[in-house]
């Protein structure tokens, strides 16, 4: 989903995981999974709730790619980097292609994760005063 609110430049992507897939997915493909989709700093902060964090981190980055228009970009899924904050919070961290493409600076991003049952979500928006003008 790609919402595009006001003037066109506050854009918000929302994702939601099932768990159990993340967890299917480390049970049949272990390290070759993690090490293809998140970063080693994510892999250290979920490690004691490894299939509910790394959900939380999948939704996040599939929420990033719609909020920032990036989906057929071809971005490395360890460009978007979840940073789990001493307070609690979450931030979206970009690097690489990611930032380059992104028009956005990780301080532009807004990122909320929630987790209930047996799934996950995101959402994302990038606001608007740190992307650039809409395309004429």
């Amino acid at each position: 989903m790609l919402a595009l609110v006001g003037d066109g430049r506050t854009r918000v992507g929302i994702d939601i995981v099932q768990i159990s897939r993340i967890a299917d997915s480390l049970s049949q493909f272990g390290d070759r999974f993690t090490q293809r989709l998140f970063t080693s700093t994510e892999l250290a902060d979920v490690a004691a709730r490894l299939a509910p964090g790394l959900a939380e981190c999948f939704a996040a980055k599939e929420a990033a790619l719609k909020a920032l228009d990036l989906c057929e970009a071809g971005i490395d899924w360890r460009e978007m980097e979840v940073r789990r904050l001493a307070d609690g919070t979450c931030r979206l961290q970009l690097h690489g292609k990611a930032a380059e493409l992104a028009g956005v600076s990780s301080d532009g991003i807004a990122l909320s994760l929630s987790q209930d049952g047996h799934h996950a979500m995101a959402v994302v928006t990038a606001a608007s005063s740190f992307l650039p003008s809409p395309k004429q």
